[in-house]
């Protein structure tokens, strides 16, 4: 495989954001129906204990893997060691102490179960195609739970009075900087998400504006803005949840599609960066020019089953063994949505094992969707919402606010005495 290799990256970190809504939990294939796994809704004083281990130095996933061990080689990559968010690009911190006490158990079952459209959280839930049984949700969530301070339902009411046209302005002015709107995308988690509006109550939404998450960007904004004005806020973010959430799939991977993208064709000529990232105009033209190579996704299958690069095939980041199928002749671009985190996992496997052209494709599947490259998707997925470009100023959100009054009629202004004539 011919390439050039270039340096100077800059890989911003994404900061734990307001709430929950990145890639939470990995999947896991060894959790199957009747596996037997034991329970552990309610985890003991061992498991509370357990730190959160690094992925490195997580034991083989097995059908009773605890909580900690299921945390450590699955979720640990994005998540953090330590669940304080941020490894990976917009991964918010899963221990901040005023997102646990307000996020119910079944708040946290069904954003693993459901994921979040578009963002780098999968859909993980067996009725969604992906591979978690009840038992692995529980103890994921059960781990989840020990890490802070116990549930308790929000408090904070929000009035009937509560205007979204009055809310729309306020949001602009304080909250799209860091978590965008419906067509872009901000640092921070991602609340023009429609399933995650169905998931959080009123009382979660205004629990997290008005305390904040302290350790990160997210202010408490009972200091600074007025209790109607939150509530105008909530009633606002209320309006993101119209949007249409994509429930189709394609068929499941079986495991046996075809690796090999044209086997006949020439090797790629890539322009590698530091030595790892090749870029999703590269990989397009490649593509384009029947390029010999394999397109490994690194997500859950369920994600693949959504949309994934036209001749891509599904090869999880917890599922190693399965690498060993892929010819070491050949160039393999590997990819996923968080962007570099789980395909640099699989990329970092394939070398490990003597693979010298394996390589990330920078940026993954979400920007490879965005520019309209060939994707096989279910109907009604759409590309992702845009990033914030440097160029293009986020787009403004909707505003439908009161009309405001005629000005009032003021008198003219004294004229101005004329100068004598000579």
């Amino acid at each position: 495989m011919a390439s050039k290799r270039d340096s100077g990256r800059n890989r911003p970190s994404g900061p734990s954001g307001l709430l929950l809504g990145s890639a939470v939990l990995g999947a896991l294939t060894a959790f199957m129906p009747g596996a037997g796994a034991a329970p552990h809704d309610v985890p003991d004083a061992a498991t509370a204990a357990t730190p959160l281990a690094a992925t490195a130095s997580a034991p083989p996933l097995t059908p009773r893997s605890t909580g900690p061990e299921l945390y450590a080689i699955l979720c640990a990559a994005c998540h953090r060691a330590d669940g304080s968010g941020g490894a990976a690009d917009n991964a918010p911190s899963l221990i901040n102490r005023t997102f646990l006490e307000s996020a119910s158990d079944g708040f946290l079952r069904t954003a693993v179960a459901n994921g979040r459209a578009g963002t780098s959280m999968g859909a993980y839930g067996r009725a969604n195609g992906g591979p978690l049984d009840d038992a692995a949700l529980s103890r994921l969530v059960a781990f989840l739970r020990s890490r802070g301070p116990a549930y308790h339902a929000p408090k904070e009411t929000v009035s009937r009075q509560a205007s979204a046209a009055r809310g729309a302005p306020l949001y602009e002015q304080q909250c799209r900087t860091c978590h965008g709107n419906v067509a872009v995308r901000g640092e921070a988690v991602h609340l023009a998400d429609a399933g995650f509006m169905r998931s959080a109550t009123d009382g979660f939404l205004k629990h997290a504006i008005a305390n904040g998450r302290p350790d990160t960007k997210m202010l408490a904004f009972s200091q600074t803005m007025k209790d109607a004005d939150i509530d105008d806020v909530v009633a606002y973010l209320r309006t993101m949840a119209k949007q249409p959430v994509p429930n189709a799939r394609l068929p499941a991977p079986t495991g046996h599609e075809p690796m090999i993208l044209n086997p006949k064709g020439k090797d790629p000529a890539f322009t590698v960066k530091d030595d790892r990232f090749v870029g999703v105009d590269q990989a397009h033209e490649a593509l384009v020019a029947h390029r010999r190579m394999i397109i490994v996704d690194a997500r859950p299958p369920s994600e693949w089953s959504q949309v994934h690069v036209t001749g891509a095939v599904s090869i999880p980041y917890y599922q190693p063994q399965r690498l060993d199928q892929i010819p070491k002749d050949v160039t393999v671009l590997a990819y996923c949505a968080c962007p570099h985190h789980l395909s640099g996992t699989v990329v970092d496997t394939l070398r490990s094992h003597g693979h010298a052209a394996a390589f990330v494709l920078d940026e993954g599947i979400i920007e490879w969707h965005r520019r309209g490259y060939p994707v096989v998707a279910a109907p009604g997925v759409k590309p992702p919402p845009a990033q914030p470009s440097a160029q293009k100023p986020p787009t403004p959100l909707p505003v439908v606010a009161p009309k405001a009054p005629p000005p009032t009629p003021q008198a003219p202004p004294p004229a101005k005495p004329q100068a004598a004539p000579h």
